[in-house]
Formats: structure tokens, sequence, C-alpha cells
């Protein structure tokens, strides 16, 4: 194949560079002359195949590969030597949980005693681990503070009793002059569209291009001035938890509205803002405004009845718990939670989404918690056992390939590799990086982890690893010692008539 010298000038000589250009414009000519021949003849392609030939004995050859398209056939930079391609070896064939033997309570206690037992890790350590299937190997301890891991119990939830495939809608609705903006419960609405050459995961909405689509609208209606009005009802109940403390109010967590923008943070700078809602409504208006309507007075809050102007949509239910997993979104989880109020025949309260939370964890056998009061877990008065998460774990490993809840194995972070275990178990055996996915939970004296992981032998395990009375000082130990806890489960030999626990 005849490539181009890299270190040759474009500047070609004066003689080459008049000749290229008479052959070319020859060549030009050629073209238009068979044009009107060929394309009665339907002999387009080969006359094209003619004259790239031709083109290429009179320039100088192909064109250089196309990385995009032909990436191997791309050479490398000068003075760099790359090794040969080799076929990469074969995918194994999926674990059949049913199949797969049952772990070992003995070993498993080996395990998990010898990197749990330190004193530094507080007085209130619970441990569960079992199998894809049946009772716990082997269990220890009640129930505790769980943190974060609390949005598996959100996430099942959402996927159980929300629609697959459901999106939140923020619309906009004409009645008279007054415009209203609608919220829909996106947890993901954002201020502006994604700077050019980026793209938000999972897909987003925004509301400057929902004023942009009103002002068209409004336009082809001959509408050229409005009063902006917003209906942020669809939720009910306090925006914010009773039961959070309350410096997190305005740092930590937004009020929890249905309609909002960035999550209710402010343009610039840090914490959230104290009126998400009517925050939305004026990016909505200036963005409106900007679009060429004219907007009069400031907007307020008005019942969002009317006919419908425009309308953004939110990614599906399935990508949203995805996002909120990987990184612990506080904000999507409580939101999420109102939808789960609704869709069990509450109100979109707090109370209403965990008692709906409650139910369907009843109607899937898994063991309540004793005691929930949010969705994100950062109510220090949340108690829930590992036999609830793990129990949990079990309804969704064993579910049907095309379950919905199936959707929260994806979204587990992966230990050292994705979301928030991308930085976690550093010192891990090899054979658990990557293995382990789980759920993290952090609040301060408060560590859990609760998550899946194949054994050295190919035994499924499901796990909770928690504890919440960890000194100031011994933060960073206790997560540390439950990262190695659950890396030994996927470095072990833990099947039951195994070899007993191994790989440290």
């Amino acid at each position: 194949m005849v490539r181009r010298d890299p270190r040759h000038s474009s500047a070609t000589s004066r003689d080459d560079a008049g000749r290229a250009s008479t052959w070319a414009v020859l060549l030009l000519v050629l073209v238009l002359a068979a044009g009107a021949a060929t394309w009665r003849l339907d002999l387009v392609d080969p006359a094209r195949e003619r004259v790239e030939s031709l083109y290429e004995q009179v320039l100088g050859g192909e064109e250089e590969p196309d990385p995009r398209t032909d990436p191997a056939a791309v050479p490398p930079p000068p003075g760099l030597s790359l090794p040969a391609l080799t076929d990469p070896d074969p995918v194994a064939d999926p674990v059949d949980p049913g199949a797969a033997g049952e772990p070992s309570p003995t070993a498993v206690r080996r395990v998990l005693e010898r990197r749990l037992g330190e004193q530094r890790l507080g007085r209130r350590v619970s441990v569960a681990v079992a199998g894809a299937t049946g009772a716990p190997a082997y269990a220890e301890g009640g129930a505790l503070v769980p943190a974060s891991t609390t949005k598996l119990l959100t996430s099942v939830a959402a996927l159980e009793t929300i629609e697959p495939g459901t999106t939140f809608a923020t619309t906009t609705v004409l009645r008279g002059n007054r415009l209203v903006v609608v919220g829909g419960g996106d947890p993901f609405l954002m201020r502006e569209p994604d700077a050019p050459g980026t793209t938000s995961v999972p897909a987003r909405a925004d509301i400057t291009t929902l004023a942009r689509l009103s002002a068209e609208q409004l336009g082809e209606r001959g509408v050229r001035r409005v009063r902006v009005g917003y209906d942020d009802t669809l939720f009910s109940g306090p925006a914010f938890n009773p039961r959070w403390p309350e410096t997190y109010r305005g740092d930590v967590i937004a009020p929890i509205t249905a309609l909002w923008v960035d999550q209710g943070r402010p343009e610039t700078g840090f914490g959230r803002v104290d009126d998400p809602a009517a925050v939305a409504a004026q990016v909505f208006a200036a963005a409106l405004a900007e679009a060429g309507v004219r907007v009069q007075g400031s907007p307020s809050p008005a019942r969002g009845r009317g006919d419908e102007v425009a309308v953004v949509e939110s990614a599906p239910v399935d990508d949203v718990v995805d996002r909120l997993l990987q990184v612990s979104d506080n904000e999507a989880t409580e939101v999420l939670l109102r939808h789960v109020g609704l869709a069990t025949g509450g109100a979109g309260s707090f109370v209403d989404g965990v008692r709906g939370v409650e139910r369907t964890l009843e109607r899937l056998g898994v063991p309540a918690p004793r005691r929930l009061y949010d969705g994100s877990g950062l109510s220090r008065e949340n108690l829930v056992s590992p036999a609830t998460l793990v129990g949990l774990l079990q309804a969704v490993v064993g579910a049907d390939e095309d379950d919905p809840v199936r959707a929260v194995l994806g979204g587990l972070p992966v230990a050292g590799f994705s979301g928030s275990l991308t930085f976690r178990f550093d010192d891990a055996p090899p054979a658990a990086v990557g293995a382990v996915r789980a759920k993290t939970g952090t609040l301060s004296g408060v560590s859990s982890l609760a998550g899946t992981v194949v054994t050295r032998d190919g035994v499924p395990l499901v796990f909770a690893l928690m504890l919440d009375r960890v000194g100031a000082a011994d933060e960073g130990f206790a997560q540390a010692a439950l990262d190695s806890a659950a890396a030994a489960l996927g470095a072990c030999r833990c099947a039951r008539g195994g070899s007993g626990a191994g790989g440290g």
C-alpha cells in the first residue's frame, strides 16, 4: 500500500502542483462529459471506479486509512513498535446460579472474621453472605444505619412499580396569556443543553430547550407576549425530609421538588438553592425572552392547566437507576422515591414513597427494614439489617433476564473500575478487582457495602457488610476493611466441600 511520507511538506514543487492541477481539471471534464451517458445507462458506479483508478495513477495512490473505519491499517508513529495482534481468550460461559454449588459457612466465616474482627471497626458490625438462593451461609449482627445502601431498596422498588421505559416529562401549557412550566419530576433536568462535544450520561433534557421549543410554538400561534407561571405540585408533603439533619439544608441536598434545574444547584458557587422550582422558572423565563417572546412580570406559582405547548423528556427510569447507583446520587434517588409513592397509589410524599418501597419488598419476599424514612439513606434514623439487603440482591439475581429489576446489577459500581468504587480496592487480590460489584454507603461513623461477587471456584455470592459505630480517626481504615472483606470473598474457594478459603 502506498502512503504519503509524513515527513514531506504539503507544499509540492510548482511543476508538480501544476501537473496535478492540470490532470485534475482534465479528469473533471471527463467526468462531466460522461455524466449524461453513464446516468442513462446505469453506469455511474463503473464510471466512478474508472475515474478513481485514473486519479490514483495520476496523483500518487490511495488516501491514508481512516482510523474510524480501518484502525488496524493506520501505521504507528515513527519509533513505536507494536506487538502483533492476537485473538482474545473466549468469554467465559455465564454462571448458572442453580448449578454453581453452595457456599461453605465455615469458609465464608474464616474469610470475614480475619478481616472484620478488628476493634477499630467499632462495637457494631453486621454481616450477611448468601448464595444466589437460600438462607445466608453466614450472618452476624442486627439492623444498622445503612447509609447509601438504602438506594438499592429504592431502585428495586422503582423498577418494580414504574412501567419499564417510563420517562418524566417537563411541559409547558398555555391558558390565556399565561404560559406555565409544569414539573414532571425529572431528576436530571438541566439548565442548558450539553456543551458542544460533550454528552451527559444518561442523556438529559434541559429547560432552555423547552423555552426554545415553546417560543417556536407560540410564534406559530401568533402569541408574542406571555406571563410565566410554574407548577411543581406533582409531589406532596414537605420538600425537605424532617428526618434529615437540619445542617443538610442548603448544603448536602436540595429540597425535593417536581421542578428544578441542575438538581437545585445554583448557577455559580456551591450548595443548593432554597426554592428550586422558582429558580427553574426564572431560568425558563430568561431563555424564553432570549428566544423572542416578551415576558411580562416575574414567574409565579400557577396551576398547570391549559393547552400543551412543548415538552422535553428525561432518560428512561432504568437509565436513571443506573446513574444514581453508580454515583450514589441523593437527589435523583429521592425524586424516584416520590415517583414510587405515586406509582403505588400515594400522593407522592416521602411517607408515600417509603410505604411503596416496603410494600414492594413484602411482595418480593424480602425481610422488611426495621425503620425507613427516606430513599437515599441520608437519614441516620434508618435501620436496615444485612438480611434485608442480601434478600433484595437475591431477588434481583434470581429474576428473569428480561425483568426490569435486573438493571440494578448493571448499575452496581465495579471494584477498582467504575462509579463510587473507581478509587477503592487498591490492595485487593487481582481475582477480586473487576469482579466485585457493590453499592457503597457512607456517613460519618457509618460504612457499608452490599453487592455481588463470584468466588474463585465459581460460587455466586451476595453480601452485605455494615458498620455504624466507627470512630472519626478510623473511617478510612473501616472502608478499606470492608473492601478487603468483599475482595477476599471473590478470591476465596468457598464452595461447600471445596478446599476452603484461599487467596488471602
